[in-house]
């Protein structure tokens, strides 16, 4: 076991170092592509969780029990295998004329994280005052333009800590796509495995890119807190 040969240039230079960058790349595109669909996704759960309308939100309460009370791994593998039973044909053509596997990981990913998020701006709207909801009603605005003038704005701003958060997990729960073999950082990295018989320099490589990502979006959590919230850490 001592006698373990570490070669880190395997992972920093060469076309295995090219292989990780590729998988980094593909995993940002993936991540960032996904964050925006879910929380667009979970912004429109939301409202309809909290609507007047009772089936509207026996619909929205029946979507974020299910998708929450999933293994998001099943649920990539369903839109991968499955999709093509509930999707429209030309829909189902259209994916397979593109990166299948790419579109099924964001529709998974998605879906899955949307049911947090969407729960998480349900708390951030619980948390202004109701008052304020009275009122714009009170000035003549409707329950849906109450919640985009009024009431969003605010509770979104509020929930920007624990959405980043599930942002976070969304990144690297971005790793399961390698099941379905999209190329990113972690399949990348099981590729330069593979070819070298250096896992311990892959998957550290893989790590630190993950931490670092981490690190950074922490970070800006931070400054978000101190200048918008005003939420100042103890000496």
């Amino acid at each position: 076991m001592l006698n373990y040969q570490f070669d880190w240039s395997t992972v920093t230079s060469g076309k295995y170092f090219e292989w990780l960058a590729s998988g980094v790349k593909v995993t940002l595109q993936l991540s960032a592509l996904s964050i925006v669909l879910a929380f667009i996704l979970g912004l429109l759960i939301a409202v309809m969780r909290m609507s007047n309308n009772r089936p509207v939100r026996w619909i929205a309460h029946a979507y974020l029990e299910f998708f929450r009370n999933t293994p998001l791994l099943v649920q990539i593998f369903f839109w991968y295998f499955g999709s093509y039973k509930i999707l429209p044909t030309a829909v189902n053509d259209w994916l397979n004329s593109t990166n299948f596997e790419f579109a099924a990981a964001v529709i998974a990913l998605t879906i899955y994280t949307s049911a947090f998020i969407a729960e998480d701006i349900r708390s951030g709207v619980l948390s202004i005052p109701k008052e304020q909801m009275e009122a714009a009603r009170s000035a003549g605005f409707s329950y849906l333009r109450s919640m985009q003038y009024i009431i969003l704005p605010q509770a979104v701003r509020l929930t920007v800590p624990p959405l980043v958060n599930q942002f976070l997990n969304l990144a690297k729960n971005s790793s399961l796509a390698m099941t379905i073999g999209v190329m990113e950082l972690t399949y990348q990295a099981r590729q330069v495995e593979s070819y070298t018989f250096k896992g311990f320099e892959a998957f550290t490589a893989a790590t630190v890119v993950y931490v670092a990502i981490s690190l950074v979006i922490t970070a800006l959590v931070n400054i978000y807190n101190e200048k918008v919230l005003n939420i100042h850490k103890a000496a």
